[in-house]
């Protein structure tokens, strides 16, 4: 088995890059470490804070946050981070080649029953030709820049995916301390007969949604001539986890309950990342209606829509969704 840093040597990786990806791996050490002790060193429950996002905060979501904060800027490579955590992103050395946005701890609302969560995130570079001053707008760029994008799910084993470009694999992390290669050039199955879903928001979907979900539960008897599983984790990380080593679809879609706000997920912290390694390993991403990674952000905390996973099972949704979009067009 191979370590990661030298997986990636091999594959000719821009040499900077797996540094940056091996301080990263520094962070998400130190964050399965913190989740295996657990209640034992005291890191479980909530704080009395809100986040950007007007969250209640874990104590680990804090914990994890500040891990990946410190040693990230602790990098000279970095130039900027940005976390589903922080109000604004935070500047590290302003010579620095590259843009870090992530989310510390995914599906935290299940830490305290012992589900899996995980570690989302997403390296862009500097602008070519970029002004020197720190701002915001340096992040601000569709996930088709993206250099590499990964996540580290804390199950009962802890393993990374990780694209830098060139088709998924993921590693797991050894009692050495050491990330070692486990499975090369993931590949998610074309066909599924297997969803994930918040079926408690139906009543509050599209047309488009609800139509499609009441035909995958409808089974064989239905216009889909086939029966489906269905599954929830509430975390973003187990369920992308479970479609690149099996197939599936995952969808967090609009829904009435906030009209303005174009879903739930975050573009730069969850959208982009898991598109990337979805799209790397064969699969589609999209917001029901386009490619996720071409939205354009306006601002570091936008919301998208998410419907991601099996190449022709996403086709299918989209189409469900342009035919409710085309009969209300008319």
């Amino acid at each position: 088995m191979q370590l990661l840093s030298n997986f990636l040597k091999h594959k000719k990786t821009d040499p900077e890059l797996v540094e940056l990806i091996d301080t990263l791996m520094l962070a998400c050490k130190e964050i399965a470490l913190q989740l295996r002790e657990g209640e034992l060193a005291g890191v479980l429950g909530v704080t009395e804070n809100t986040n950007v996002q007007g969250e209640t905060q874990k104590k680990l979501d804090v914990i994890a946050n500040e891990v990946m904060k410190k040693v990230l800027l602790d990098n000279p490579l970095v130039r900027g981070v940005a976390s589903e955590e922080e109000d604004d992103p935070v500047f590290g050395n302003p010579e620095g080649r590259f843009l870090v946005t992530y989310d510390p701890l995914d599906g935290s609302s299940n830490i305290d029953i012992n589900v899996s969560v995980g570690t989302i995130f997403s390296i862009l570079e500097v602008p070519p030709g970029a002004e020197p001053s720190d701002s915001v707008e340096l992040f601000l760029q569709p996930g088709t820049q993206q250099l590499a994008a990964g996540y580290v799910l804390y199950g009962p084993s802890a393993v990374l995916a990780l694209t830098t470009g060139d088709g998924v694999n993921m590693f797991t992390l050894a009692h050495t301390g050491d990330f070692l290669l486990t499975h090369e050039d993931v590949t998610v199955p074309a066909e599924t007969r297997e969803f994930a879903i918040n079926m408690s928001n139906q009543r509050f979907w599209e047309v488009g949604m609800q139509t499609y979900v009441s035909d995958l539960l409808a089974g064989s008897e239905g216009p889909r001539s086939k029966n489906y599983n269905m599954r929830w984790v509430a975390s973003m990380v187990a369920e992308v986890h479970r479609i690149l080593t099996r197939g599936g679809l995952f969808t967090y879609p609009w829904d009435s309950r906030e009209p303005n706000k174009p879903g739930k997920l975050r573009l730069m912290y969850e959208g982009n990342p898991m598109s990337m390694l979805i799209e790397q390993a064969g699969g589609l991403s999209t917001t029901c209606y386009e490619r996720i990674m071409e939205v354009q952000p306006e601002q570091i905390h936008q919301r998208v829509s998410v419907a991601l996973g099996s190449r022709e099972e996403v086709k299918v949704l989209l189409a469900y969704h342009q035919k409710h979009r085309t009969e209300n067009a008319n």
